[in-house]
């Protein structure tokens, strides 16, 4: 566990003096620890050296901290509320919580879910406490992937959270809704913060290029366009990946890590930070064309039920850096459009994919996703689902909202019955192969047909089943199963059962 002072964050040193010292620094001891303090400074990490120290220096998610917005309102009134920040790594939510600390009047602390346990978090709740008591002070805790924790370490929060001795900030990357107890979601307002668009990500590596404190602006470095193009490509929204990019391609270039004192001129081009990335570049240009010539070939192969090319195209994406969520997320969405109900398990097959992706991660779960391409590919193909989709959207649009027939809406209340709702529904359930011709779609829709299934897969039997229905247009002398007399003779349908 770790605490950040509260007041202005410093990159560097501080160079404050230590508590009770009242004569300058001028022994020997003072000497080395400022030495050492100075090394440790340059030795951490770019990413870590560049954090912006205030809001105007924070980039990206406007929606939480542009003027006016609900983080930096909290921010700037010093009445921060207990929230979750929730967004995929280098978004910024460590950083977020490090302005906090350093604007906030109230004691901060920092608490990693990785490093602590239910002990660790009784400490605070007691610290917190004597915050409160001595110094008439509130307490925020920041805990960074909160998701780590269980359920009782989750519960030893929730008291103290609802009494207001502690203000709760949590960092996670997976869905609070599966990750965080209820009881504790409902006291948090969920913050979902974005992956950067590719313009803060430009300013964030340019920034660092330019730097003369924190980052190279001492080493009189050029970054070509190209390359800059493809470390923004491949951190796909992430800042930390950007700057540890730059920071290993920087490290190839200079001969030494961290090395800012350079003065001969440096460049940065593609093919460095290719091999310094393990990547091999594709041509990633300003407008993305090609990331969208690829994602094409490879939705138009499976289409066309190539599995080869399909699998050519896959791999030029993974091997140029493309995020394995993206494809799967096409492939997803391949299995409906392009497949629908020829082979219904495609859908799964998909998902599937995806979730053994995020569970096995690179390059294990790679496979899994080859072999949903291979089998999309292979699938039985209609499109009839999408040109549906299509179709009914454009009568919605023309007709607007047609009341719902009487007979199928639904009647919970007495005066709902009194007034016809539900009355002459038929319930399908208590007729022959549990069928029963009625009308289901407003009056000015009668005899619409949206859903026409092809003869190819699966949906060659959902064709058979919908024909036959079609055909059953009379329901005089259809054999109810429940009472085993027709129709007619029976004097009214059962109700339907409560929604």
């Amino acid at each position: 566990m770790c605490y950040w002072q509260t007041g202005k964050r410093a990159n560097g040193p501080t160079g404050k003096r230590a508590h009770g010292q009242t004569g300058p620094r001028n022994t020997m001891n003072d000497l080395f620890e400022q030495a050492a303090e100075q090394a440790a400074a340059a030795a951490r990490p770019l990413a870590d050296r560049m954090r912006p120290a205030s809001m105007d220096e924070f980039l990206g998610q406007a929606h939480l901290m542009a003027a006016g917005m609900p983080v930096r309102r909290a921010i700037e009134t010093d009445r921060i509320f207990s929230m979750i920040f929730w967004g995929p790594p280098g978004c910024g939510k460590t950083t977020l919580a490090r302005l906090i600390a350093g604007q906030t009047a109230s004691h901060f602390v920092h608490f990693s879910a990785v490093l602590s346990g239910v002990r660790d978090i009784r400490a605070v709740i007691e610290e917190a406490r004597e915050q409160r008591r001595l110094h008439r002070k509130r307490t925020i805790l920041f805990v960074d992937e909160i998701h780590r924790f269980n359920k009782s370490q989750q519960d030893a929060f929730l008291h103290h959270v609802e009494s207001g001795l502690i203000t709760l900030i949590g960092a996670t990357t997976e869905n609070p809704s599966f990750e965080v107890i209820a009881p504790l979601l409902s006291r948090c307002r969920v913050m979902t913060l974005e992956p950067l668009p590719t313009s803060d990500l430009r300013r964030i590596v340019e920034r660092a290029v330019s730097d003369p404190e924190q980052g190279y602006g001492r080493l009189n470095l050029r970054v070509e366009s190209e390359a800059l193009d493809f470390l923004v490509k491949v951190a796909d929204g992430d800042a930390r990946a950007a700057l540890s990019g730059l920071e290993l391609g920087v490290s190839m270039i200079a001969g030494v890590e961290n090395d800012d004192s350079a003065v001969t001129p440096l460049k940065l081009d593609v093919g460095t930070l290719s091999s310094a990335l393990q990547q091999r570049s594709l041509r990633y240009d300003k407008s993305g064309e090609e990331h969208y010539n690829l994602i094409s070939a490879f939705h138009k192969s499976l289409r066309g039920s190539d599995p080869d090319a399909a699998l050519y195209w896959l791999e030029r994406m993974l091997s140029g850096g493309e995020n394995p969520f993206y494809i799967a997320r096409r492939m997803v969405r391949f299995a409906s459009e392009d497949v629908g109900n020829a082979d219904p398990r495609a859908l799964g097959v998909a998902l599937d994919a995806m979730e053994a992706f995020r569970f096995l991660g690179h390059p294990e779960g790679e496979l899994a996703i080859y072999q949903a391409a291979v089998y999309l590919a292979t699938a039985p193909k209609s499109n009839r689902l999408y040109a549906a989709s299509k179709i009914v959207k454009k009568v919605i649009r023309e007709t607007g909202s047609l009341p719902v027939p009487i007979h199928i809406r639904n009647a919970p209340t007495r005066l709902m019955k009194d007034l016809g709702y539900g009355k002459g529904y038929k319930y399908a359930h208590n007729y022959e192969d549990g069928f029963v011709s009625q009308e289901y779609l407003p009056d000015s829709l009668r005899g619409s047909v949206f859903y026409r299934p092809t003869e190819r897969g699966f949906e060659s039997d959902i064709g058979q089943r919908m024909r036959r229905w079609r055909r059953t247009k009379h329901p005089a002398g259809q054999k109810d199963t429940k009472k085993g007399e027709p129709v007619s003779k029976r004097p009214a349908d059962p109700p339907e059962p409560e929604e």
